[in-house]
């Protein structure tokens, strides 16, 4: 048997200090490493759970500009507001740090110039464009001009929006800058670079050969894939004027490399938490084990860069494992920051408070831990009021309702057990190692469909022996029913902790108990005879379907007023001269009568008054309007167009309406009411 280590170092992806987080961050990273923190602690390791915001970087500064405010504003705001969201939700980092501070900024310089005076960097000189009027050269996402693949006029130097391509701000058509709007030009610039494929045969040997077993197969496959593909140098500075200054001579105006500084924040907050070199064993101890949780947008930069820069410094141990996640969707698309197509922690928790747990439950019992998966609202209604609710929480609330109703809330003796009392408590015993290893190989997922199976055994057990029957007939056998339900509900209280915080500390409440280890929560007294329990109330509540139709509805809201904003005007047609336009007859109308037109879905004949007669116009409007709303309202007609046969029906004539971006119609009207056959001029 393998022996345990010494120590752990757990790291939970940096979130960048740019916007709040969302579920797609909790289920991707914080929730998995929170749990498997949370059950090493319930084991009795010695642990530490690392994390902070990710501080620098063009995005950061660009969105400082757009609001007026310093950078340093931007990440104290976003810094507060990632924080808070962490720890409302139970993410039990011992500390959460930011690579602002000052601690940060010496570590990651030390870091550099001990690879600098190593000779472990190049240097290279490329051409960058520079902004002559702001004096600076310009990252790519300070220059925007025309896609060379789709036309898009505002795709920036890295990638269009647009159609996905990605880019070099040189190949993008009149470029400009974001800073002055004007035309940069090409200048020579000097940055420093990883030399990765240096390291590429020793990446291989111990990645492809070395980590083919226990990495997960989505790791491990793109991990493969970048280093057949032959690894490249990778620039670790950049001329900006936000982020960790250059530490050596000649490099006035750069700084670190966003990538290269943040991973180094793991080890700077390890500083910030403990005192003097405490921190060392952690990062230098080949006893001590670390992971790195992260989503699969980092799996590059945890598996590839860092190791290679922990290598090259030659004083760090290097990564067990990365066991990262895959991408969760939200109602069949992708979640966008940029499109707000997202569910936000602070605001999940404004429209349910204190239901932190819920959504906890929900994205880990679907996690998207081998592949993409969806998050959506009926999902969390169902999987919250048909195992929540209704296996979890009642099992709970029988036991500890029955309890008190029968033995004035004692645990009751045990008494005889007899052969199903028996079996009960030999698979009770057979979960924490079964829920343990599951957690191990970091399969959360199924080892929370675990927690809730050891609640579906109560539920079970006590449809099967029904106590609330045998009360009249048989107490003493009551007794011992209720005695192994309570033991289920015990263990409940420690074996859901990882998973559930709140939920659990509340059973823990309910029982009057402290959770027990890890190893001793499937032992048939956990709570003695005699015990008192405590007042009995619900885990859970329903959620009913107003609650998710309101979140869709809010949903469906921020897609159509992206679609209002994304619209782009049609091309104007051609000019027409003046006497053209004058030849058209456009004046007011009133709608005198409406019906839809038979055996169409679109088509509508209506009656007008247009001033001068009554006619017949026909319009392709019923998807869209009531008839009977269109009685009496006044519109602009277009009177001399050339009739024309519709359905059996000569139209005389034609509306004008206007599309929206979403495809619905709006009648053009006066604004006030006025004489039918008034000019339109």
């Amino acid at each position: 048997m393998q022996a345990l280590p010494k120590r752990y170092t757990v790291t939970a992806a940096l979130p960048y200090a740019n916007g709040p987080v969302h579920i797609g961050h909790l289920a991707g990273v914080y929730l998995p490493a929170d749990i498997y923190v949370r059950y090493l602690r319930a084991q009795g390791r010695d642990v530490k759970f690392i994390c902070g915001s990710d501080e620098h970087g063009v995005p950061i500064t660009i969105r400082a500009q757009k609001e007026g405010i310093t950078p340093q504003q931007v990440v104290d705001k976003y810094h507060a507001i990632i924080r808070d969201s962490f720890h409302d939700f139970g993410v039990s980092f011992d500390i959460y740090s930011r690579t602002s501070n000052e601690t940060h900024h010496k570590t990651a310089s030390d870091f550099f110039r001990k690879l600098y005076e190593a000779g472990q960097f190049t240097e290279q000189v490329s051409q960058q464009y520079y902004d002559e009027q702001a004096d600076q050269f310009l990252a790519d996402r300070y220059i925007v001009g025309t896609c060379p693949t789709c036309a898009n006029e505002n795709a920036y130097g890295d990638q269009c929006e647009k159609c996905g391509s990605s880019l070099s701000p040189t190949e993008l058509i009149n470029p400009r800058s974001m800073l002055s709007g004007n035309k940069p030009v090409l200048r020579e610039t000097k940055h420093w670079y990883l030399p990765l494929d240096q390291y590429e045969p020793w990446l291989r040997e111990w990645i492809i050969e070395g980590h083919k077993q226990d990495w997960k197969t989505n790791v491990y496959g793109q991990c493969k894939s970048w280093i057949d593909q032959g690894l490249h140098p990778r620039a670790v500075t950049r001329d900006l004027d936000w982020g960790v200054p250059v530490p050596v001579a000649g490099a006035d105006g750069k700084v670190l490399y966003v990538w290269f500084d943040a991973p180094i924040g793991y080890i700077s907050a390890t500083k910030d938490l403990l005192p003097d070199d405490a921190w060392k064993p952690y990062w230098q101890d080949p006893e001590t084990k670390l992971l790195h949780f992260i989503g699969k947008d980092n799996i590059v930069f945890h598996c590839i860069i860092f190791p290679a820069m922990l290598k090259a410094h030659g004083e760090f141990i290097l990564p067990d494992n990365v066991p990262a996640n895959e991408f969760l969707n939200l109602e069949g698309d992708k979640i966008s920051t940029s499109r707000n197509w997202a569910v936000w922690l602070h605001e999940y928790l404004q429209d349910f408070p204190g239901k932190a747990d819920v959504l906890r439950y929900v994205l880990c019992a679907n996690a998207p831990e081998t592949k993409d998966n969806d998050f959506t609202w009926k999902d969390y209604q169902a999987r919250n009021n048909n195992e929540l609710l209704a296996t979890l929480g009642n099992f709970v609330n029988r036991a500890v309702v029955l309890t008190h109703k029968f033995f004035e809330g004692r645990v009751p003796e045990a008494g005889p057990l007899d052969e199903l009392d028996e079996d009960v408590l030999r698979q009770l015993a057979e979960f924490p190692q079964r829920i343990a290893d599951l957690i191990e190989q970091y399969r959360f997922r199924d080892a929370l469909a675990e927690v809730l199976n050891l609640a579906r055994l109560g539920n079970k057990y006590l449809a099967d022996t029904e106590p609330w029957k045998l009360i009249k007939t048989d107490p003493t056998r009551v007794s011992s029913i209720l005695h192994v339900s309570l033991q289920l509900t015990a263990a409940l209280a420690t074996l859901l902790e990882p998973f559930l915080p709140e939920s659990a500390g509340k059973l823990a409440t309910m029982l009057r108990t402290e959770r027990v280890a890890w190893g001793e929560a499937g032992r048939a007294t956990l709570l003695p005879e005699g015990h008192q329990l405590g007042e009995a109330f619900l885990l859970f509540e329903k959620v009913e379907d107003a609650t998710v139709e309101a979140q869709v509805q809010k949903l469906l809201d921020t897609k159509k007023a992206n679609q209002l904003a994304a619209a782009v005007a049609a091309p104007a047609k051609d000019n027409v001269s003046f006497d053209e336009f004058g030849r058209m007859d456009l004046r007011v109308g009133t709608i005198l009568a409406a019906e839809k037109v038979a055996k169409t879905k679109k088509l509508l004949k209506l009656t007008v008054d247009t001033g001068l007669d009554q006619r017949t116009i026909v319009s392709g409007i019923a998807e869209h309007f009531i008839p009977e709303a269109l009685i009496g309202q006044q519109v602009l007609v277009l009177l001399n167009l050339a009739p024309r046969e519709i359905k059996g029906i000569e139209s005389q004539g034609m509306l004008l309406l206007a599309e929206n971006a979403d495809g619905s119609l709006q009648l053009m009207q006066p604004g006030q009411p006025v004489r039918p056959g008034s000019f339109v001029a």
